[in-house]
Order: structure tokens, then sequence, then C-alpha cells
């Protein structure tokens, strides 16, 4: 592959999902392991006994860690970014996450981890960093530029955290893209016809609901709403508190001072809401720390009725999004579902009524992958940014803000000077003078939000024009500008028109990074990155030798194992000996040995079973219907492969 590709990011609450265009068409970057989804977990090894730096791991292997030692284990951090340090300690209600104590209010938030502390975008680095790796091993070259996506309700401090943790990560971020209009993106090169699309997301921790008009390949967002804290995490928060008062109510044990065991459950909550999106019923059945178990069944009448009100939740931005784009819910055309959370059938079924799908012989698209979808379209706009292919050089995206920008004016008033749904990039400019006679110093206040008083909206900064010369109130003009650039970053300037005195800011959220710590965490990845690779090859090769043990694990359930002769039987129980002592030790070439011993080891025993599967395939059947029987195996990767060859 060449040098220079732009890739596109969803960069989930839950999971993180790379992807790219090949040709005419999006797809998502597998990682190392085979699997699409990164889960967005960042676990921390303990600090080595000779006092170096301790391994950071992401995705699967991380989520591995939660249940030993939460306390090394971070998840959900989506929702920590661009938030104060209140919001955040209302965030950490349910997550065993513990903030670094001399974090004073206005500074950005820190999470203890271990013996170090992060702060959110620090972590979501890490796994744009996983991501750029994968990209990377994927193209065999540099990735260096992405676009990524945010839900639409982001603010500015949110989007601006999000921009910090690419930077963080080594990635010029070309473009922020509202996630369902990246969800759009993916669907209109499938259906390149004019129509309004409604994205409904119902993600792991962010509802969005937007609309847009599809028109001869332009893209436009109309209207969008949403809730930034409202998502599946908030299901299972719902699931594991049932059973946590239950287990403390039967059983007489406070499962909450037992981190392990809350996180155990924690996923038995999560398998049983999956599991509740195809079956009619679910099991809870989880070992308690005093020996007993906690079993309990699910019918998914019980479970639609507990989910209700947080589903209701999401009626509300839904008809706010009609309102504010001026349409009622027969006119919307198309509705596009996106996020692991609307394979509920109860989420189907709500979004059927609030549109109005079933009485007009409509169904909710969801041809695409829920989970993928998102950055499928992130990869879409990197394609049109690029320019690189015919197939989207033709379209464009018009996106919009999701919040009204204004300033302070006397009598703590807002003025609005760019309203919300407005489309972006956008520029608007207003008037004023001042309110004292002589004054020559004017403050201006930059706020966000949808309330009449600037103490109900949210601050984004503020700023002094100075050098006024001494004039009555009212005289002096004073023009303020906004302008939104494609990310929905805000700069402000205001200046005197008859002095020509001017200032301008770009605005830098409350909580966002200074240039100072993003360049200083950049500074230390790089100061880091030759022991950081080598303890990622290490971790890959552990891995590696953890898929290759898990296979030869099972192998004597194959009848083909009965095949191997009983020396070749012991070849390969020396060699997957030989691995399981050395994959622990710090040896990274030792390990490849091991792995690549074992893998030859097992040559014959591969070729057993697929001369087994093949035979049983074919028999009774023809050439073609046996072909088609077998294609999915033929091409997919030999089970006992070391994951560096899938």
């Amino acid at each position: 592959m060449a040098e220079g590709r732009v890739v596109g990011i969803d960069l989930g609450t839950t999971n993180s999902l790379v992807a790219y265009m090949q040709g005419d068409a999006p797809m998502v970057i597998p990682g190392v392991d085979g699997s699409n989804l990164v889960p967005s977990v960042v676990a921390l090894d303990p600090i080595p006994v000779d006092g170096g730096r301790p391994t950071v791991t992401v995705g699967n292997s991380a989520r591995k860690v939660l249940i030993e030692t939460p306390e090394r284990v971070i998840y959900s951090v989506k929702r920590l970014m661009g938030r104060g340090l209140e919001e955040v300690r209302k965030e950490l209600h349910f997550f065993p996450f513990r903030l670094a104590e001399d974090v004073e209010e206005g500074e950005v938030p820190r999470v203890q981890l271990g013996e170090l502390r992060f702060t959110p975008p620090e972590i979501s680095a890490y796994v744009l960093r996983q991501l750029k790796r994968n990209a990377e091993r994927f193209f065999g070259a540099p990735v260096t530029q992405a676009v990524i996506t945010v839900p639409a309700y982001f603010n500015d401090a949110q989007r601006q955290a999000t921009k910090d943790a690419g930077r963080m990560a080594g990635l010029e971020v070309l473009r922020l893209v509202n996630e369902p209009t990246a969800a759009a993106l993916a669907y209109g090169l499938d259906r390149a016809k004019a129509g309004t699309i409604a994205v409904y997301d119902l993600g792991g921790g962010t509802f969005d609901i937007s609309i847009l008009k599809l028109r001869d390949g332009i893209f436009e967002v109309q209207s969008t709403n949403g809730d930034t804290h409202l998502g599946g995490d908030d299901i299972d928060n719902l699931l594991l508190s049932i059973a946590l008062d239950e287990i403390h109510a039967e059983h007489g044990v406070d499962l909450r001072r037992h981190p392990g065991a809350v996180q155990a459950l924690r996923k038995a909550a999560i398998d049983a809401k999956i599991k509740l999106s195809a079956d009619e019923s679910a099991q809870f059945d989880i070992e308690l720390p005093n020996g007993d178990r906690y079993q309990r069944e699910i019918p998914r009448g019980v479970f639609e009725q507990l989910i209700e009100p947080i589903l209701e939740r999401t009626a509300g931005p839904c008809k706010q999004a009609l309102a504010d784009a001026g349409i009622t819910a027969e006119q919307i055309d198309e509705v596009v579902l996106v996020g692991g959370s609307t394979r509920i059938p109860a989420v189907r079924q709500l979004v059927d009524e609030l549109f109005h799908l079933g009485a007009r012989g409509k169904k909710p698209h969801t041809d695409l992958n829920p989970d993928e979808v998102v950055a499928l379209g992130a990869a879409v706009q990197a394609d049109i940014l690029a320019g690189a292919s015919k197939t989207t050089e033709q379209m464009l995206l018009l996106d919009v803000t999701p919040l009204s920008l204004g300033i302070e004016a006397l009598g703590g008033v807002v003025a609005r000077i760019i309203p919300r749904n407005s489309t972006i990039p956008a520029s608007a400019t207003e008037h004023f003078t001042t309110g004292v006679d002589g004054q020559t110093n004017v403050a201006i206040h930059v706020v966000q939000g949808e309330r009449e008083l600037a103490a109900d909206c949210r601050s984004l900064a503020r700023f002094d024009l100075k050098g006024i010369p001494p004039m009555s109130a009212g005289l002096p003009r004073i023009e303020v500008k906004f302008l939104i650039d494609a990310d929905g970053i805000l700069q402000v300037s205001a200046r005197e028109q008859r002095s020509g005195k001017a200032a301008q800011i770009e605005v830098k959220p409350t909580y966002g990074l200074t240039d100072d710590q993003v360049e200083s965490m950049i500074l230390d990845s790089f100061d880091h990155a030759e022991e950081d690779f080598a303890a990622r090859l290490l971790i890959e090769a552990r891995n590696e030798a953890e898929t290759i043990l898990a296979a030869v694990e099972r192998a004597p359930l194959n009848p083909a194992w009965q095949q191997l002769r009983g020396e070749e039987q012991a070849a390969i129980a020396a060699a997957r000996d030989r691995l399981a002592q050395v994959k622990q030790g710090s040896d990274l070439n030792a390990i490849r040995e091991a792995t690549a011993a074992l893998d030859q080891s097992t040559r014959r025993f591969a070729e057993l079973m697929m001369e087994a599967a093949v035979t049983t395939a074919i028999r009774g059947k023809t050439m073609d219907a046996a072909g088609e029987e077998l294609g999915d195996e033929l091409t997919a990767p030999h089970p006992m492969a070391p994951a560096e060859f899938k």
C-alpha cells in the first residue's frame, strides 16, 4: 500500500474501530487478533522491579485484566472527555476509577491508574495509538492522518479533548465528524438518492439523533439532538445495580467491596443484555466471594420493562430534532440505526413507533453492521478529504453546530451570534457598544448553550478588548465575529471600528489541555518510543502464544487427533509445554521460536482436519454446493496459526 493514507476512526465509548476505502467501498481494518472491534479499555501493568516504565495494554488483552485487577484498568473514558471536575465525579459513580486527589477545580481531571495518573485524553490517545498501529501493520506503511468521529452533541470542550488525544497519538486530525453524519455517509454509497434520513445512534455511552437531507450527492444536516449521558452503559449499570442489591439482600454480601467480583458481575450483565437481543431469556450465574451462587433468570419481557425508562429518554431528543428541522415523522423517508444497543428489539420497536414506520410499510435500515457503520462513514469522509477516489470526489458534507454560541451582554443575558443547527463551517458578526462613559476595556465572555442567562450556559472563554479611546456610552462600535471551522472549533475576534483596536482568541475550552501539556505528552511518548515499541512486541508475542496454546488445548477433542502417531502427539505436547513455559518471560525471541516450533509440530494435524472437513462437506452434494459451504472455511486462517499470520 502507498504511504500517506488517511484513515477513518470511530473512537467509541465501548469499542473503537479504524477503516479505509478499498476501491469503491469502505472496509474496517482488523487488529492483530483478527477482530474488527478494539475494546476502548486501557490497562496498566505493575511497575517493574527494576523501576522501569510500566507497560500499557489496550483492547481485548486489557479487558482480560479487568476482573483480576480492576484498579489498573480504565474503560468508557469517552464519558469523561472534556468534562470538569464535578462532572467527572458524577460520572465515576458506577466505575471503579479513582480521581487524583490534588487536582483543583478548573484543571484537567486526572484518573489514578495504578501508581500513575492520566487525563482522559491521554487514555484515549492509547486507544488511538492501537488503532494507528493496526492500520500501519495492515498497510505496511506509516499512517499519520485521520478523520475521527464524535457524538453530534459533543460540546467544544469535548471536541477539543478528542483532537488533543489524536495529537498525542501521533495523528493529524484532519476533521472531526459527527457520528450520525458518518453513518449517513456510509449508507449514502449504497443508496445515492434524494430523501430525508433520520440517524438514530444509541451506542455505549451516548445517544444522537440527526435529521439529514440527501440530495445530489450532498449530505446536509438539518438538525441534531441527543444526550451525552445515555447509552448501553446505562442499561448495563441498571442490571448491575439490581443484581448488587439482590445479592446484598439475599446473600448478605456487599459485592461493592469486591471490585473484581463487581466486574465479573458487570460482564454477566452485558452478556445477558446481548443474549436477550436474540433469545427470550438469559441467565445470571455468578459465584460469590462467600461461596454462594447468585442465579437468576431474566425473561425478555421483564428486561424490556426494566429498560423502558432508559429507552424513553431517546424519544424527547427525536421529537425535538424533528421540530428543529421543521418536519413531521411522516416526512422521514428512511431511518438508519447505529450503535450496538440498536440490536435490542425494544429499541427497534420504539423507533418504529417514533417515526411511524410500520404504518407506512417501512423498516429501519440495518444493512450495515451497527457497530461498524460509523467507522465506515469516517473512512468515506477521509477519502473525500484525501481526494483519493472518483467514488467520493463529488460528495459534499454539510454539518451543523449542536448548540448556540454567543457572548454575555449587559445584565448577564446571552446575545446569540451563531444559533444551534447552523451549517458549519460558519461565521457570523454582531455589533455591540459600551454601557459606561469613558470605558476603555471590554470583557468578552464567550458562552455556549440555549439558556437565556450566561450563568446558565457553558462558559467557553474570556478575553479583553483593551485600549479603546474614552467615549460616551453608546458611541464605540464593537464588531464581534465568530468563526467555526469544519471541526466545530471556534475562533472569536473583537474590533472597535472607530479606533481599529482589535483582539481575538481561539477558544480553548475550560477543561481542554494547554499546548504545553499536549506538547509535553507528545515529547514523552517520543522519549519512550523505543521501550514502548519493545514492550508492544513482547505483548503481541504473548498474545500469539496464548492463541495457539488455546487451540492446542482443544485439539484432542477433534477426531483427527486420533489419526496422529504417538510420537507426533508427544512432539506437539512437548512443544506446547515449552511455549507455556517461556511465554510469561521477557525473552521475545524465545517466545517467537517456541511459537513457531509449536506451529510446525501441528501442521500435519491441521492437514488431517482440513481433509476431514472437505470429505464431510462434499458427501452427498454437488461440487458447486460443496464449494459454497467450504468457501468460508477454506479462506479462514489456520486455527493454530500465530496471530501475526491471520
